[in-house]
């Protein structure tokens, strides 16, 4: 009975990040300027990611693979919203503005 609830945990995890990594995907290719790209594609890659990798970890649950992946998981969890956090910072020094505009022309 638990095997398949875990069963049934992972479907359901792995699908959800399936939903998220392609919503984040509409996201990256309908959103007008970098900024909205950049912040729809590091909130979906980041909670897809999250859900996927908890799928893998409570597949393999009693091994100690299982720990690896939740250390994976953290490693994604900081780096994903640090690194686009990183980008917009840089695409705002160069003076990158809202819809292509320059910084300083934008409202």
């Amino acid at each position: 009975m638990i095997a398949l609830l875990a069963d049934v945990l992972t479907v359901a995890l792995g699908v959800l990040g399936g939903l998220f990594f392609l919503a984040g995907t509409i996201g990256l290719l309908r959103l007008p300027d970098f900024y909205s790209r950049a912040h729809a594609v590091s909130k979906c890659d980041t909670v897809a990611a999250g859900a996927i990798l908890l799928a893998l970890a409570l597949q393999v649950a009693p091994q100690p693979e299982a720990l690896k992946i939740l250390v994976l998981l953290l490693l994604v969890l900081l780096s994903s919203p640090t690194a686009c956090h990183a980008l917009a910072h840089a695409a705002h020094g160069t003076g990158l503005g809202v819809r292509g505009e320059a910084a300083e022309d934008a409202p």
